[in-house]
């Protein structure tokens, strides 16, 4: 379970990506088509973009430590 505060943080960039899918600070994975990281404090959110569908999957939301 997330802190109340760390989730709506989290909550946020997940909404803001479907406005900016490749917002600044954004890392391409390297060895995977398409799927991107973005860093939230501690915590990294791991997508998938398909432009040609318009749709972002979110992968997984987890704490850096974890991440790698």
């Amino acid at each position: 379970n997330l802190p109340k505060q760390q989730r709506e943080r989290l909550i946020t960039a997940i909404r803001l990506l479907t406005d900016t899918p490749r917002p600044s600070g954004v890392k391409k994975l390297k060895g995977y088509d398409d799927t991107y990281r973005i860093r939230i404090g501690d915590y990294r959110i791991i997508y998938k973009i398909q432009d040609q569908e318009m749709f972002i999957i979110i992968l997984s939301s987890i704490h850096r430590k974890d991440a790698y």
